[in-house]
């Protein structure tokens, strides 16, 4: 398996219509779970507020795809406070796993609580490997962009993204409100 493939053949590629279908069932595993409430403050739960009542569409779903691959460009329009991401999705064959992002920059805010990389995993696919794949394969993008250590956070009871990052080299910083924090050295990898 190489730094870019993980458990069952799964790859990080930027978002795709080829996936359409499964990334429709993976919101409802999202929403099932309580994501895109009004207090859900991810990236996810935003575009799942946003855009998830018009996805079923195809040219809808194309659409969202644009402007999400477009995320990267510092021009394209984002809410007040968010910077530009590099937005990849993780897949194993014609399945949406889930989804990662990588900021372009730090801010108050992102040093605090959401780090430079974020990511999610269906629900159903959890525990299989997938979060430790995709963050490791992500590396070497964010050293691209020009990261080395990124930060990556996650809550500090999730046991599972805590096993994900340490599996990636990740070293504790602390703890700051309900998050921990952690850098992870991206060469080399």
């Amino acid at each position: 398996m190489t730094a870019a493939e993980g458990p069952g053949g799964g790859v990080l590629v930027p978002p795709t219509v080829a996936v359409h279908a499964s990334f429709l069932a993976a919101v409802e595993e999202f929403r099932a779970e309580g994501r895109a409430r009004a207090d859900d403050n991810s990236m996810l739960g935003r575009d799942i507020l946003t855009h998830g009542d018009r996805w079923a569409d195809p040219d809808a779903f194309a659409a969202y795809v644009r402007l999400t691959l477009g995320d990267a460009d510092d021009e394209a329009p984002r809410p007040p406070g968010h910077v530009p991401s590099t937005v990849l999705w993780w897949v194993v064959g014609d399945t949406f796993v889930g989804r990662l992002s990588i900021r372009h920059r730090m801010t108050r805010r992102l040093l605090e609580w959401g780090g430079i990389i974020g990511y999610d995993v269906r629900p159903s696919l959890r525990r299989r490997g997938h979060a430790t794949a995709m963050l490791r394969a992500s590396l070497p993008v964010a050293r691209r962009l020009g990261f080395d250590p990124v930060l990556v956070t996650c809550d500090w009871d999730n046991i599972g993204s805590r096993k994900a990052i340490e599996a990636c080299g990740g070293v504790l910083e602390d703890r700051r409100a309900e998050k921990l924090r952690y850098w992870i050295a991206t060469g080399d990898t």
